[in-house]
């Protein structure tokens, strides 16, 4: 079943013709909250889904790396790029000798093909 925006027209798979309805129906009103309701939902879902992509990097790859710990390399080195450039001392110094050491360690087991 789908409802075209804008028009009273409810249309039923498999039919062609569309069932007009009176523009003040309470069925019309009703239809038409379920059609609002179910493209909120859905553009809902994808704007989550999409801001979540948005927001993944390699430091989600890594066991033990939070988005604590994620935010606070990227607040201080600004990008992937300057993580991996960086000296583990560096990074001991934001994160402490432990994630320093997975991250360090991760990164040098990493292909350059790999990078997002």
């Amino acid at each position: 079943m789908g409802i075209a925006k804008n028009l009273e027209e409810l249309f039923f798979p498999g039919d062609n013709v569309p069932l007009y309805l009176d523009k003040t129906s309470e069925t019309l009103r009703l239809i038409q909250q379920m059609r609002d309701e179910a493209h909120r939902f859905g553009i809902t879902f994808h704007r989550k889904k999409r801001s979540q992509q948005a927001t993944l990097s390699l430091f989600d790859e890594i066991p033990g790396i939070g988005e604590k710990t994620k935010t606070a390399l990227l607040s201080t080195f600004k990008s992937m790029k300057r993580v991996k450039e960086a000296s583990i001392e560096e990074i001991e110094a934001v994160v402490g000798p432990s994630k320093a050491q997975k991250i360090s360690v991760f990164l040098q087991g990493e292909a350059p093909s790999t990078t997002k």
